[in-house]
């Protein structure tokens, strides 16, 4: 089974991905996470990914896309991935139907956690209250810049899966239970 994830910073992508990963058994594959392997094991796409990183450019489709396929082509992710930030751009996406088509991967399911924004300054106040601060991303500056790139450069590849048919939405201001059934709903319905 392979899903995307798609919601704003705080809509609680990280909490429900795993939960995903505990009960079926998915790998995360989260596009920061894997630049930052690809660059601690000196890969040749890591040093890519280096050398743009330090000039302080975007990594390119191509390196991204190139990171999630060799990954993907690991034995740990033949049961199904979750991908989680990314695609981010129409390009990406367009660029991950081309490579799961080549390697006969299904995308069983994209879904989208809806929360209503003004709740999300109070959810990381909480949660920066919960943890003392550990996380230095946890105000509400950072979330609102955070959220103006959500808006900018990720919310315009939603309306690509919708009109494809693929987009599933799930209502993320009930509880961490509640938005783990809906889920749990949708992934039932594609396996």
């Amino acid at each position: 089974m392979n899903v995307i994830l798609f919601g704003p910073p705080g809509a609680g992508k990280g909490t429900q991905a795993q939960r995903i990963v505990d009960a079926h058994g998915l790998i995360q594959l989260s596009t920061g996470d894997m630049l930052r392997a690809a660059i601690a094991a000196g890969s040749e796409l890591g040093l890519q990914a280096k050398s743009l990183m330090d000039e302080g450019k975007l990594v390119s489709d191509d390196v991204i896309i190139g990171m999630i396929a060799n990954r993907m082509n690991d034995d740990d992710c033949k049961n199904g991935v979750i991908l989680d930030g990314f695609p981010r751009t129409v390009a990406q996406a367009k660029a991950l139907d081309v490579m799961f088509a080549a390697g006969n991967i299904q995308l069983d399911q994209v879904i989208e956690i809806q929360v209503d924004e003004a709740a999300l300054f109070a959810r990381i106040e909480n949660r920066a209250a919960e943890t003392g601060g550990a996380r230095s991303d946890d105000t509400a500056e950072v979330l609102e810049q955070r959220l103006k790139v959500y808006h900018e450069n990720t919310a315009p590849v939603l309306p690509y899966y919708r009109d494809k048919g693929q987009l599933n939405v799930v209502d993320g201001m009930q509880s961490i239970d509640e938005v783990a059934a809906q889920i749990e709903s949708l992934l039932s319905a594609s396996a």
